[in-house]
């Protein structure tokens, strides 16, 4: 299977920016990574791609975080990405699964229900250099996730958009699901460009097959976009893998244990032999032995 991967390119003269990703793989890790029902891993895939695809442009100590906080059943999405191509992920609720829509797709807009979405963008957080972070927000207007992305960037940036996010999900043979197909794409009108190619690449768009089709049938993200801007032609400016990647870590489980209160820690030592932390990015357990909780509380003397 390809690598998952992200293209960066321009179209109409400089005036169009434009953004899409083929995210098969890691949406598959993080639906597996979070056991989620097929509901949650299409509104967690599409944000996790959303994220990505937004995030495109960040610099090296840059760090983006996309939040769905939302009365849904799900109880909230947050994906997080950063220059390296990395995003991470989960929901409140990986388990909600309602009814198909009328259309016999899955409901991610009654799975994300109403709320608001939230777009957090902190530089220098991993090395420090700790800045005051920019943080916009809007109402959930769909809870579709594309359109709510697509909402953000015309509300807060003024940037008009074109959103697009898929996942595909099909049935084993054992009545479980798996993701087949996963991406999407961003397109963005800069102030001064022709008024008319917004329009022309939303009739293209919505002529045109689905995304996740085109992913199952081998395109690649520029693929996507090619089919996404039809006679417009485009500039590719970069490509990079991308990946389901998280930050947490044995050793960092074993500095959140060190902080906790010394009589609470004796307290877990004695009663239960040792400590267990998940982290919610990726649901990854990590398991602290008695001898380590010992070697802590001998540190602090």
């Amino acid at each position: 299977m390809n690598a998952d991967s992200l293209v960066r390119a321009t179209a109409g003269d400089g005036g169009v920016r434009c953004m899409a990703a083929v995210t098969t793989n890691l949406v598959a890790e993080a639906v597996a990574r979070h056991q989620t029902s097929p509901t949650v891993a299409a509104a967690l895939g599409r944000t996790l791609t959303g994220t990505l695809l937004l995030g495109a442009g960040l610099k090296e100590l840059d760090r983006l975080t996309v939040q769905l906080v939302c009365d849904g059943p799900v109880g909230g999405i947050t994906a997080e990405a950063n220059a390296r191509g990395e995003v991470r992920g989960y929901a409140r609720n990986p388990a909600a699964n309602p009814d198909l829509n009328g259309n016999g797709k899955f409901d991610v807009s009654s799975v994300v229900g109403t709320g608001m979405f939230y777009v957090t963008h902190e530089s220098g957080y991993e090395i420090g250099l700790y800045t005051d972070p920019y943080r916009g927000a809007v109402p959930i207007v769909s809870g579709e996730i594309g359109e709510d992305f697509a909402y953000y960037l015309a509300k807060s940036e003024q940037i008009p958009s074109a959103v697009t996010l898929g996942v595909y999900m099909r049935a084993r043979v054992d009545g479980s699901t798996y993701a087949e197909a996963a991406g999407g794409l961003m397109i963005q009108v800069m102030p001064g460009a022709d008024e008319g190619i917004i329009e022309a690449i939303e009739d293209s768009i919505g002529r045109g097959p689905h995304t996740t089709t085109l992913i199952r049938e081998g395109a690649r993200p520029v693929d996507l976009l090619r089919a996404a801007l039809g006679s417009i032609p485009l500039e590719v400016l970069e490509e990079k893998r991308v990946s389901f990647a998280c930050t947490c870590s044995h050793e960092r489980a074993v500095s959140l244990i060190s902080s906790i209160d010394r009589a609470e820690l004796e307290t877990i030592l004695r009663e239960d032999k040792g400590a267990a932390m998940t982290c919610h990015f990726c649901n990854e357990t990590y398991r602290l032995g008695e001898a380590t909780l010992e070697d802590i509380l001998a540190v602090r003397g």
